[in-house]
């Protein structure tokens, strides 16, 4: 039986969306695009939401009003993707990794103690649509103490008068932390709209603004949209009407912006949302009551009083076993055809990082998480007969490793 690890969820209504986007004669950025900000925005609660072209267009775009300067460090998860990092040195900032918690997140304790005078942001990422301890977080940057040792380098910097907080949520659109959906937990929230990710727009991302006062978000939404169009003064669809050619550009802006036709996609997908996450979690549970049997699973944290994944990834990891192991075992269950994959290869274990003089050792539950996982199949459009066939062949190819271990 042969399964794919993450195929995009395209139905009649995708396919109609993006159809009537192509025959309306105007595929960039537009009408959609406003009509998905506004869907991301009834979900996640956010004040306001500017549609990109990508998670790490806009988290470089982010950094950059924030003003980061040479030097300026940034706290990150060495367990993360690569794209966190290189955000970070897009926008000319230094990326200081901290090691992960059991529970594959940041660990705020590792956050605390590597604040210095020259922590600028820090950038929790929600491993799998886990969502990390945001209140704990909130609250160390607004300690007396680490207040007291901010200091700003920016204009932006100096109004918030703290560390900013931007989650890298590329994986938890849909998640809830204390009864609400992921969006609000912080001062920006950036989901991606990838085309693994449960909501896609082939690429995307989506910036969720949540600045608290003096800020104004949606002064703060208009700036940020003209940032990613060159700082241009009017949009295409304004310049496109009669008589409206004439712009000005008043910045160094960037080339981010999403078109309609790729907002289409996510348009028709956020409308069934309720539906299509539902069907993530029924699988996360069939996962978790086969795997919670067994002596040597640990199974992904999805549910708790305070936080609920968005099902996205089923990061199931094996207990006593080695990293040779591991990819033995993904062998074995590559020969059934079904695909799974590992999240994450930690960022000092990959030669641009290393090169640059991270080194894994210092990250020691970042490097026992990644050693130990396997990222199983998790998409609505999989049958209970697949789901069934997963678990039967992961079971299988541990056993057969470890009988010959």
């Amino acid at each position: 039986m042969k399964i794919s690890f993450s195929p995009p969820y395209i139905d009649d209504s995708v396919v109609e969306e993006v159809t009537e986007s192509l025959r309306s004669g105007w595929i960039t950025t537009g009408p959609k695009v406003k009509a998905l900000e506004a869907e991301i925005a009834r979900l996640s609660g956010a004040p306001q939401v500017l549609c990109v072209n990508s998670w790490t267009t806009g988290a470089i775009m982010t950094l950059r009003w924030l003003g980061i300067q040479p030097g300026d460090e940034v706290i990150i998860p060495a367990y993360t993707y690569c794209a966190t990092a290189l955000a970070v040195l897009w926008a000319g900032g230094k990326p200081v990794m901290v090691d992960s918690g059991e529970d594959l997140n940041i660990s705020v304790e590792a956050i605390r103690r590597a604040i210095t005078p020259r922590t600028k942001a820090i950038i929790p990422v929600d491993i799998a649509g886990w969502p990390c301890d945001y209140h704990a977080i909130m609250d160390l940057v607004q300690e007396p103490e680490v207040k007291a040792m901010f200091q700003p380098t920016s204009p932006v910097m100096e109004k918030l008068g703290r560390v900013i907080v931007i989650n890298d949520s590329a994986h938890s659109i849909g998640s809830r932390y204390h009864n609400k959906f992921s969006g609000t937990e912080t001062d920006i929230v950036i989901f991606s709209l990838h085309a693994v990710k449960n909501i896609t727009t082939a690429e995307g991302g989506a910036i969720c603004l949540n600045m608290p006062a003096p800020f104004d978000n949606e002064q703060l939404y208009a700036e940020l949209r003209m940032k990613a169009l060159n700082c241009q003064t009017k949009d295409a669809f304004t310049k496109s009407k009669a008589g409206g050619w004439r712009y000005d550009i008043v910045g160094m802006g960037m080339k981010a912006n999403m078109a309609d036709v790729n907002a289409a996609i996510g348009l028709a997908q956020i409308r069934q949302y309720d539906q299509l996450l539902a069907r993530r979690k029924s699988i996360f549970e069939r996962y978790h009551e086969a795997f919670s049997q067994q002596p040597w699973a640990i199974v992904p944290p999805s549910l708790s009083a305070d936080r609920e994944s968005s099902y996205h990834i089923y990061a199931l990891r094996i207990k006593d076993i080695t990293e040779d192991q591991r990819d033995e075992i993904i062998a074995e269950i590559s020969k059934s055809e079904v695909a799974v994959n590992v999240h994450f290869i930690p960022l000092p274990m990959l030669t641009l990082f290393r090169d640059l003089g991270y080194d894994i050792k210092d990250y020691p539950q970042a490097y026992q998480n990644y050693a130990h996982e396997i990222t199983l199949p998790c998409y609505p459009q999989l049958t209970d007969e697949q789901v069934a066939f997963v678990i039967k062949t992961v079971i299988e190819a541990y056993q057969t490793v470890i009988r010959k271990a």
